[in-house]
């Protein structure tokens, strides 16, 4: 079946449209940053570049690591961007752009996030390496699609639900798995994590400045949730949509955070970028394993 114009466009050097890169430029392994400026730390590392552009919040590169062939790409802030960016990359991946058909063989992408967070759990340390092995979402992205609950944890969601008294004017949370694939790559040099992602930076994250909460006691009943081995261990803003548009599309993703900030302990580190910056070096050495 060809796909309208309207439904996925296409710019006039090829390309897809928002994030502006050509099918024959993006790598199988993929890094995602949400800060632009993440592009060339990241980027630094590669031993070649190949190909490189820019777009809106939408920054990336590929080029080699190791020998292996890698994009890192930008995504700017929410889940509504990781909505147009997994969509983008399955399409470069998945659909000839020539004919705007479905290539009949499935290429799989991995495709990992590295960000960063807060932490809510007392025993987790400021500049921890954080791999969510679950994704929390609280932005309501993956319940526009159709079979969201073939890949969702359904008892996670009611258990958690109940346990936080869920306020009903709130779109349904979900709970996707990460891949296993990279489960395993970062299970022995990360926390477990089980992490919120949330709609916003203040309220959808508990914090209050000048309005209240709709759950006042959200950061209390989130810490002490605890399910199938679990708890919650951390918020950030992209990761619960990557979970769950590349379970349905058929990619593996994770994400991985250094956290922060420290909701629990009231701390925060504002010189963090060497830590992240560790982060992107192990990013790669595993992804390239």
């Amino acid at each position: 079946m060809r796909i309208p114009e309207s439904e996925l466009i296409i710019n006039s050097d090829g390309s897809a449209f928002h994030i502006h890169i050509r099918p024959e430029h993006l790598a199988d392994k993929v890094i995602l940053v949400g800060d632009p400026g993440r592009v060339a730390m990241v980027k630094f590392l590669f031993t070649s570049i190949e190909a490189e552009g820019a777009s809106r919040e939408f920054v990336w590169a590929t080029g080699e690591f190791h020998g292996q062939r890698l994009t890192v790409l930008s995504t700017g802030i929410g889940t509504d961007n990781i909505d147009i960016v997994m969509t983008e990359l399955d399409a470069l991946a998945n659909i000839d752009f020539a004919t705007r058909e479905v290539r009949p063989e499935h290429r799989t992408l991995d495709i990992l996030r590295i960000g960063t967070c807060g932490a809510i759990q007392p025993d987790i340390p400021l500049g921890a390496f954080i791999f969510s092995h679950i994704s929390v979402g609280c932005d309501g992205l993956l319940n526009w699609y159709e079979g969201r609950d073939e890949i969702a944890l359904l008892d996670f969601e009611e258990a958690f639900k109940a346990h936080v008294h869920w306020d009903r004017h709130l779109p349904d949370p979900y709970f996707v798995r990460a891949s296993d694939k990279l489960i395993r790559l970062f299970e022995n040099c990360t926390v477990k994590g089980m992490t919120i992602s949330a709609s916003g930076f203040y309220g959808p994250q508990g914090r209050v400045v000048r309005q209240g909460l709709a759950m006042p006691n959200m950061l209390k009943d989130f810490e002490s949730f605890e399910y199938g081995g679990y708890k919650i261990t951390n918020f950030e803003m992209e990761g619960s949509a990557l979970a769950g548009m590349a379970a349905k599309l058929g990619h593996n993703a994770g994400t991985v955070c250094c956290a922060i900030a420290h909701r629990y302990l009231k701390d925060a580190n504002t010189n963090y970028k060497t830590r992240v910056a560790e982060l992107a070096m192990l990013a790669l050495q595993k992804m390239t394993q």
